[in-house]
């Protein structure tokens, strides 16, 4: 099967230390790797970037040719699953998509043209607005995850912190919304700075990292921990319960998230702040319980044995 233009780049670029050849000889080239909003299956696709003093730009021109209507695959994918893998020179990380929206996204396209002037000429040649894409750190501001993860303790507590510290930034960011809301009512006024997107995306990444997080615990830490600690029945049973209370409430915001830009600041901080309460609460439990029973687990975990006398077909 002859390799495709992008798997070759892909390629050359990983081989490289991060560089290419042909149309991406001597530019800002990064790999994107997006998990596909309906197969769920990762994809990796090259593109240009820009910086923007420490965030990186990312425009969705696809190349911006009127056969090219839509907006490209990888921009749908990242609204459905907003963490993505960033691969930049030889370094590897994770990171949030966040479309720019409204005045910002004109401020942040301007800069992406004067940087490369082509971005210019791909608007030009088609009637849709090309997504403009920053590539924000996936850890919150005053992220203080376990320096070192030794065991399956220090796991859930890193991915504990990470959850509280991205609620923080959701209530953050809502708050901002709303007083920029407030700011631009009056006749006249211009539109308010749009963070509908902002928000949304950061409260989805949110959202599917707790889910991931509490389907591990219920599908596979808790029946295991079970069977070695009978005298904690009670104890499983609570915290499966609070991961469906937890759930129908994130649910009702994600919904109440859809309408952001139209939302009703007094219900919108209600529920978030019924969802901390309860989130909250649930972490702190399961701290104090269950946590303390896999600081000897390590993580992470030993490949399984391998069968006496396996492979040795191979050595004769």
């Amino acid at each position: 099967m002859p390799t495709s233009f992008n798997e070759s780049v892909i390629e050359q670029f990983r081989a490289n230390g991060g560089k290419a050849g042909g149309p991406f000889e001597g530019g800002n080239l990064l790999l994107l790797t997006t998990t596909g909003a309906e197969s769920g299956t990762a994809r990796t696709t090259p593109l240009g970037y820009v910086r923007h003093g420490d965030a990186l730009l990312v425009v969705g021109s696809d190349p911006g040719a009127p056969n090219h209507p839509d907006h490209p695959d990888w921009y749908r994918d990242l609204l459905a699953h907003p963490v993505v893998r960033v691969e930049l020179g030889t370094e590897t990380f994770q990171a949030l998509a966040v479309p720019a929206e409204g005045v910002r996204r004109e401020e942040l396209f301007g800069h992406a043209v004067r940087t490369a002037p082509g971005y210019g000429d791909h608007q030009a040649r088609t009637a849709r607005s090309l997504p403009v894409v920053v590539l924000e750190p996936a850890e919150p501001d005053g992220w203080e995850g376990p320096r070192e993860v030794r065991t399956l303790a220090d796991k859930i507590m890193e991915v504990h912190t990470w959850l509280r510290g991205q609620l923080r930034q959701v209530a953050a960011q809502a708050d901002a919304h709303f007083a920029a809301l407030a700011a631009h009512e009056g006749p006249g006024e211009p539109p308010a700075p749009g963070l509908g997107l902002q928000i949304r995306q950061r409260c989805l990444a949110f959202c599917q990292a707790l889910r991931f997080h509490h389907v591990s615990e219920d599908a596979h830490v808790f029946p295991t921990m079970a069977r070695h600690h009978p005298d904690l029945a009670d104890t499983f049973a609570r915290l499966t319960e609070e991961h469906r209370t937890v759930a129908r409430i994130q649910d009702e915001l994600v919904t109440l998230l859809a309408g952001v830009p139209i939302a009703d600041p007094e219900r919108f901080r209600a529920e978030l702040e019924a969802m901390t309460r309860e989130l909250n609460a649930h972490l702190d439990f399961e701290e104090e319980t269950i946590v303390p029973l896999l600081a000897e687990v390590p993580w992470p975990p030993a490949p399984p044995a391998r069968p006496a006398g396996a492979g040795r077909e191979h050595e004769e």
